[in-house]
Order: structure tokens, then C-alpha cells, then sequence
């Protein structure tokens, strides 16, 4: 049995402020000028308050087109409504997973006037054959995410992806996501094995972790790793807790504006076409 190659660190950042919505206050920690994009992931918000002055107005009515949106909520509760009559609370622990395909219009308002609301927004591109597909929806209850404990002192919820047999609930064969929440004791150590190929990322949001041997990982810090087998994650005197993000790049080239995400210029120009024409 070979042992496997530990990815290494390419890149190392932090998120940076923003504000999204109505003026719900925000990191930015994929999607802006330091790291654009890491395909096939689009963008990646942190929000976290409990100052409801800093959440409170929510995502009110906006289109999408052509990717899929991440919600996955910690603490707090956002109502979700679109125009094609579906709707839905998110609560700590949920996830929603929406692919927005041809076009949806939706909100996403928090249903709470007090108290924390954290939680993140991940989005994930949709190949060329994909992005005029119906739009649908995964969601679930934060009884519906499996936690596993694969070593002492560790406990990760798989969204998507797969740890030992347990296999998240989230499918998307197209990127093939790995999305898992690990939480970590004082000093426990966690490693694991991604495909070959996909690009990986790690955003520590509780306490300190150490990654790839020494290198010393703060809260606010996003991790992109490099080639390899497996990462390999501990914590140190205290505990620590990180999301992990793997998915198989498109490879297909990008057009963006706004909340449209296709291939060309003249596709981007037809989905404001379609969403002023009321075909979304």
C-alpha cells in the first residue's frame, strides 16, 4: 500500500469585506480581486453577526442563471421563496443546494429580528450542457447531514462527498463536490483522501488549525491546495473547525456578470434579454 502524497499549500488569503443583498454585510472570501474564481467554485461568502443591523434586510427578489447556489446555514433562520412558487426555512444546520439552470428569481430574507445569523453562500459553476436546465433544488434538515467520527476528537458533517461508507446527500455528477464540515478537539488530527484533479480548498471560521506539516492556519484564513492524494488537518492547543470544498474543475471558459454565469459574452446578453422579458 503506497503512501499517499499530502497536498501542499498553493495559495493562502483572506476574505475580504463586502456587502450583498440589501446591505447584508459580508466576507468575501472566493470572488474577489485576489482570487476571482477556483473552478469550478465561483464565489464563497461568510456572513456572521449577531448585530441585526447587519443582516436584517436580507436578499430581497434577484435572478440567477447558469450555476448552482450553496446555502449552508449555522446559526440563524432565512426564508427562501422563488417565483416558480417554492419555498422554504432554512434553519441551523440546513442546506440548501439550488441549481438555477435556465433562470429562477428568488429572496432569501432572514426570519429572525434578533440573535445570531451565520452561516455560508458557496457558488458552483454548471457546465456549458447544463446551464439552460430545468432549475431544482436539494434540500435538508440538519438531521439529513450525516456526522461521522472517523478518528478520536473528530467530527465531520459530510454534505457531499464520502467518508468511509457514509456518503453525503448532496449529488451533482457534473463537479463530483466534496463539501464537509470537521470539527476538531484539542489536538486531534483528521486526514483525507480527495480525487485527483479536483481542486480543494479549506476556510478555517472556528479557532486555529494546522495544514500541510507546520503552517499555522487562523480563523479567516482560506487554504487552496495543490496536487496531491489527501490533506491532512489538526488542531492545536484548542479546538478548531473548517469547512472542506473539492470539486472537478470545468475547464470551459467564463462568462460572468452580475448573477448570470455562462460561456460567452452573447449568452450573458440573452439572459438580461430573458429576465427583462419576464422568461426566467
Amino acid at each position: 500500500m503506497t503512501t499517499p502524497t499530502l497536498r501542499p499549500i498553493a495559495r493562502r488569503l483572506r476574505g475580504q469585506p463586502a456587502s450583498d443583498g440589501a446591505g447584508v454585510r459580508l466576507t468575501r472570501v472566493i470572488g474577489n480581486s485576489q482570487l476571482p474564481d477556483l473552478d469550478p467554485f465561483l464565489m464563497l461568502d461568510e456572513f456572521g453577526s449577531d448585530k441585526p443591523g447587519d443582516y436584517i434586510a436580507g436578499f430581497p427578489s434577484h435572478p440567477h442563471r447558469g450555476f448552482e447556489t450553496v446555502t449552508y446555514m449555522l446559526d440563524g433562520r432565512m426564508r427562501h421563496k422563488d417565483n416558480h412558487g417554492n419555498e422554504g426555512l432554512l434553519t441551523p444546520g440546513s442546506v440548501q443546494w439550488m441549481t438555477a439552470g435556465r433562470g429562477i428569481v428568488h429572496s432569501e430574507m432572514p426570519e429572525q429580528d434578533h440573535g445570531l445569523m451565520r452561516g455560508f453562500q458557496l457558488w458552483v459553476n454548471l457546465p456549458a450542457k447544463d446551464k439552460m436546465s430545468a432549475p431544482r433544488y436539494q434540500e435538508f434538515s440538519a438531521e439529513g447531514i450525516p456526522e461521522v467520527q472517523p478518528t478520536p476528537g473528530v467530527r465531520v458533517k459530510v454534505i457531499a462527498g464520502q467518508i468511509g461508507d457514509v456518503v453525503g446527500p448532496v449529488r451533482q455528477p457534473a463537479t463530483d463536490p466534496t463539501y464537509l464540515d470537521i470539527a476538531l478537539a484539542a489536538g486531534a488530527s483528521f486526514e483525507h483522501a480527495l480525487p485527483i484533479g479536483h481542486n480543494v480548498f479549506a476556510y478555517v471560521y472556528e479557532g486555529v488549525a494546522t495544514m500541510a506539516g507546520e503552517d499555522i492556519v487562523p480563523k479567516g484564513d482560506l487554504l487552496v491546495f495543490g496536487a496531491g492524494d489527501a490533506i491532512r488537518i489538526a488542531a492545536g492547543s484548542a479546538p478548531a473547525r473548517l469547512i472542506l470544498v473539492a470539486g472537478r474543475p470545468l475547464n470551459e471558459p467564463v462568462a460572468r456578470y452580475g448573477p448570470f454565469v455562462m460561456n460567452t459574452k452573447e449568452e450573458i446578453m440573452q439572459a438580461f434579454v430573458d429576465y427583462q422579458e419576464g422568461r426566467f
